[in-house]
């Protein structure tokens, strides 16, 4: 394929050869015999993007959800009205917070929804509540687990970190990921990395499978379990770091998380550690101090990070990978949620890049939306829904909330950029850069391009119309 006049992303307008995934030419080129010609007018041609912290099968089960927080549920009435909307098996809810009806229980979810199974996720994604006929099929399937609270002899319906039980009982089998990597593809998405902890060769199994069958567009770093090194990889699929996942109220043993990090580095890769308050950063950057780090280890969300932690992180030579756009999605409830001495330092983004500290972003989706043109904004803006600005020295120019998506996977210290040699995996827009940056949004995508191959074509108007052409020479 020859991609004619592309504005190429902070080099100029040239075409572009594409040939066996590759890009193997740039210059001014004439099409070859029967060659496809996608005319791009002039607009940018940028890297593909990539999604550097993503939940694919979360975000695919989404689809058959109950959104059950904010802001779509704001208090107890409107969460019953969701749980009363008429059906039957299992209603699966998402997106809960404690701030619309307090931590839920077994009891509470009878009185709104008691003639139907239902199951709850937290935002944070770590917790479930199951009302009691939910726990009755459950539990008739399998024993209880330890994570299954139980208060005075009796099952409260608040199961922690038991996604693999809940998995088990309910003998679910992971869902089709055609429809998110589609949207993902009309964002300029060539490229994920899922950071599910529970990540096992079973689930590295179904990732495969979906990219075979056409399924799965994107490209795939999976993190994940220590025995995800028992799976098969590729140059589609590959392996990534070994997640861990901390919780402020019940942080683990120091001896089991030096080992996990150690065992992860003797494999090899490096690790990925969830911290969401200052507490689990303080506990993280301990255990790698104890433990020692190798190049690649990163910290996921680094939601709070005050000045001195800061500083810590740079000295280590750690990754952050941050999440710009819940500053505009949570923001207004970061300011009645969080202490006023801390919100300064919620998602910082320019004082990482200050101190040297490599710094990606992806979406968290579904606990954020995975639209990376949103979180580009939200890094240049950070302004809140309610318009209140949220840390104005953290602002980031257009090009530098570019980057956080074009940071490679693999090493995230290093920018992609479009050369000879390197993957055919392309984003184009309609109109040039000079445009664009003026309000990033993913509706100037026109095409993307995986692996030399068009998987969106943005077609707006009649095909005579359109200034998309695909032309073949003869």
């Amino acid at each position: 394929m020859l991609i004619r006049n592309a504005e190429i992303y902070a080099q100029g307008v040239a075409d572009l050869r594409l040939f066996q995934g590759r890009i193997v030419d740039i210059g001014a080129l004439k099409p070859g015999v029967g060659e496809e010609v996608l005319e791009a007018d002039g607009s940018a041609l940028l890297p593909g993007l990539h999604d550097h912290h993503i939940h694919l099968a979360a975000l695919a089960a989404r689809r058959s959800s109950v959104l059950c927080g904010p802001p779509e549920v704001q208090n107890k009435e409107a969460l019953a009205a969701r749980l009363a909307e008429p059906g039957m098996g299992w209603l699966r809810g998402i997106g809960y917070h404690e701030s619309v009806a307090g931590m839920l229980d077994a009891g509470t979810l009878d009185r709104m929804a008691g003639d139907r199974p239902v199951r709850i996720q937290h935002r944070g994604g770590r917790m479930w509540f199951l009302n009691s006929a939910a726990l009755d099929i459950l539990l008739a399937q399998s024993a209880p687990p330890p994570g299954l609270e139980k208060v005075t002899g009796k099952f409260t319906g608040r199961l922690f970190d038991e996604d693999g039980w809940l998995k088990q009982a309910l003998g679910s089998t992971p869902p089709d990921f055609a429809d998110i990597s589609a949207e993902l593809a009309s964002h300029g998405v060539t490229g994920i990395t899922d950071m599910s902890p529970a990540n096992d060769p079973e689930m590295a199994h179904h990732f495969h499978a979906q990219q075979q069958a056409g399924r799965l567009l994107q490209h795939c770093l999976l993190a994940g379990t220590l025995k995800l090194t028992e799976a098969g990889f590729d140059d589609g699929l590959q392996l990534g770091p070994a997640k861990l996942h901390l919780h402020e109220a019940e942080l683990p043993e120091m001896e089991s998380v030096i080992s996990f990090i150690q065992t992860a580095h003797e494999q090899g890769r490096p690790v990925a550690i969830h911290c969401v308050t200052e507490t689990e950063l303080v506990f993280a950057l301990a255990m790698l101090e104890e433990a020692g780090t190798m190049p690649g280890d990163r910290i996921e969300h680094a939601s709070v990070t005050p000045d001195p932690l800061l500083a810590q992180i740079a000295r280590m030579g750690l990754r952050v990978v941050s999440q710009p756009h819940f500053i505009a999605e949570r923001g207004d409830r970061y300011r009645q949620d969080v202490e006023v001495r801390d919100q300064p330092y919620l998602y910082r983004l320019k004082a990482f890049i200050d101190a040297g500290v490599s710094l990606a972003a992806g979406s968290d989706a579904p606990f954020g939306k995975p639209d990376p043109w949103a979180s580009m904004a939200a890094a240049i803006s950070r302004s809140t829904s309610d318009g209140y600005i949220m840390g104005v020295d953290e602002a980031l120019t257009p090009e530098e909330a570019l980057d956080l998506y074009l940071a490679d996977p693999v090493d995230l210290a290093r920018t992609r950029n479009i050369e000879v040699e390197a993957p055919a995996d392309l984003c184009l827009l309609d109109r040039s850069w000079t445009e664009a940056r003026k309000r990033l949004s993913a509706e100037y995508v026109r095409a993307t391009i995986i692996g030399g191959s068009v998987v969106y074509d943005r077609v707006d108007q009649s095909p005579l119309q359109s200034r998309l052409r695909i032309e073949a020479f003869a």
